[in-house]
């Protein structure tokens, strides 16, 4: 997700920061506002002896606003695999440190960086987090919804078939689902959203969060596709949606899926259990994988 420029410069306080050599800094950058940047990742932005960013002109411009000087190098999907090797002996052999980010927020998250970071880490350098803003966890801390158990779903799939398919197998899921998604996709996501999880299930649509118009839509998947469908303005931004899980009251059917899982998870492992379980109840096996979670959550408490 793309930060927003702002040309004044600031200063942060100093902040004293030891670099190990030859290491890896995972960095988080801000999402929107940039006086989310942390005193720490300023200060170990300015100490590391190169950058790898997704676009270096992007990043400059982020550098450029906390007189930040260090060398950047690109560091993206199309280059990553045949780069890291190399990279990473490069800082081996010069006893160099460097910083990962990506455009905005948490690298690695929806973003380049797993290859890099593993193979940094099978090579046995050092790899560091300086934590920061995340536009998951930005989203969750503001929905209003369960938080206590989530699941991170990133993009949905471009093509209508794939997207249907992988939400209908998260309809039953009862943990609040987060989705990234483009703002040409995002009528079409909720609408989507609404076949799958139903009208009622309710939602929040977090637009442009930190920047100058972060708004926060909240309401049933019905009311979110009509309002954002009619709105202009609303289907303009980066976007981050929050789903309810499913919270439909047990049945008599649910009491004897549980049952029967109870048994099952007492004789074998999970998924021997959803297996078995499955065959015998006539459901899903996500239902079933679902459940076995709920039952096993609900046993321990």
């Amino acid at each position: 997700m793309s930060a927003e420029r702002i040309t004044k410069a600031v200063s942060l306080p100093v902040v004293d920061v030891s670099i190990e050599r030859p290491g890896v800094y995972v960095i988080a950058t801000p999402i929107g506002n940039l006086g989310d940047l942390s005193a720490r990742a300023a200060a170990t932005l300015a100490a590391v002896d190169v950058i790898f960013c997704e676009d270096t002109r992007h990043s400059r411009r982020l550098l450029d606003h906390f007189a930040i000087n260090t060398p950047l190098t690109a560091l993206h999907d199309h280059n990553e695999t045949q780069m890291s090797e190399q990279l990473l002996t490069r800082l081996a052999a010069a006893g160099q440190a460097c910083a990962l980010i990506s455009d905005a927020g948490t690298p690695l998250i929806s973003d380049p960086g797993y290859a890099f970071v593993r193979a940094a880490a099978a090579a046995g350098i050092a790899v560091h987090s300086v934590p920061g803003a995340c536009a998951i966890t930005a989203a969750l801390s503001i929905a209003g919804l369960s938080t206590a158990r989530f699941a991170f779903e990133g993009f949905l799939p471009a093509q209508a078939g794939a997207r249907d398919t992988r939400l209908l197998e998260l309809a039953s899921d009862t943990r609040t689902l987060v989705f990234y998604e483009a703002p040409h996709r995002i009528v079409a996501s909720l609408t989507a959203m609404q076949t799958a999880f139903g009208a009622t299930r309710e939602a929040v649509v977090a637009r442009e969060l930190t920047k100058r118009f972060e708004t926060i839509y909240r309401g049933s998947l019905a009311e979110l596709c009509a309002r954002v469908a009619a709105d202009e303005d609303a289907s303009r931004g980066e976007f981050v949606v929050l789903v309810a899980g499913n919270v439909a009251e047990q049945g008599a059917d649910d009491v004897e899926l549980d049952r029967l899982l109870r048994i099952a998870l007492a004789e074998t492992d999970r998924r021997a259990a959803v297996r078995i379980v499955t065959a015998l109840s006539g459901r899903s096996r996500n239902q079933v994988y679902q459940a076995s979670l709920r039952v096993s959550a609900a046993d321990e408490a």
